[in-house]
């Protein structure tokens, strides 16, 4: 049902979880474990499905929290709890308030944890290409500064995403990111299609929280379109599937 990072877990009153689709009451392209409010999955089954992954983390389903996600670079700060129909719009949350689950959802893109066990504040940031490239990680890093988090004792951790070998992308694409920063076609592989190229998103996600000065990075090194324990945006797109299921990935401060 469930992936650690081995460093969060070894942290002192902080849980974690990187779900996997495994646990849950969903069928068919759903099957089983799908958090995705977004989905077209019953909303009922969704419903059972988050309140059995808010009790793996030992919190009520309303302490489970995600965001609207909108691929954007905007970080909140969540104080209480808040239901699906008021969630803020943004793609990463921070908070110090023990017992309050923060989580992103993702099908391929990058959940990143975060935990400053000395301030005691936790992050949770969803970097798809887009997000991580307008900044999400940095944001996620600032705003747990304001709840007085000291950047050199943030430790992170990268969860399941769709991985270079499988992540195939074009031409303007790659011209984005060069332009961005000419260092970043580090990050690109020749494809066996012309005018394509293969992207690390892992490597680059690792790259830009180095260069916040954040230290202890952990990754867990699983390829959400390669392994079938996780929802997959592309997989489903190269299987003409109507629809797919998200992956949620949270973390709560103990009481």
């Amino acid at each position: 049902m469930k992936i650690a990072s081995s460093a969060l877990s070894v942290l002192p009153g902080v849980r974690h979880a990187f779900f996997t689709r495994e646990g849950g009451a969903s069928e068919g392209l759903y099957t089983s474990l799908n958090g995705g409010l977004g989905s077209k999955d019953d909303p009922a089954h969704v419903a059972e499905n988050r309140r059995r992954m808010a009790h793996a983390l030992d919190v009520s389903a309303d302490h489970f929290l995600t965001v609207y996600q909108i691929h954007s670079a905007d970080a909140v700060i969540a104080t209480q709890p808040w239901d699906a129909t008021s969630r803020p719009h943004a793609d990463a949350m921070v908070t110090n308030m023990p017992g309050l689950a923060i989580g992103v959802t993702a099908a391929d893109c990058g959940p990143i944890l975060f935990a400053e066990p000395q301030a005691r504040v936790i992050g949770a940031a969803h970097a798809g290409w887009k997000g991580a490239l307008g900044g999400v990680l940095e944001a996620t890093i600032t705003a747990m500064e304001k709840l007085g988090a000291a950047r050199t004792n943030i430790l992170a951790a990268i969860g399941p995403l769709i991985r270079q070998q499988n992540y195939e992308v074009g031409a303007e694409f790659v011209a984005r990111f060069n332009e961005a920063d000419a260092a970043n076609a580090r990050f690109f592989v020749p494809s066996s299609r012309a005018d394509h190229a293969m992207f690390d998103l892992a490597g680059y996600i690792r790259a830009r929280l180095e260069h916040t000065g954040i230290k202890a990075i952990d990754d867990v090194d699983l390829c959400t379109y390669a392994d079938p324990r996780f929802f997959s945006y592309r997989r489903a797109v190269h299987r003409a599937e109507p629809d797919y299921g998200r992956n949620i990935h949270a973390i709560v401060l103990e009481g």
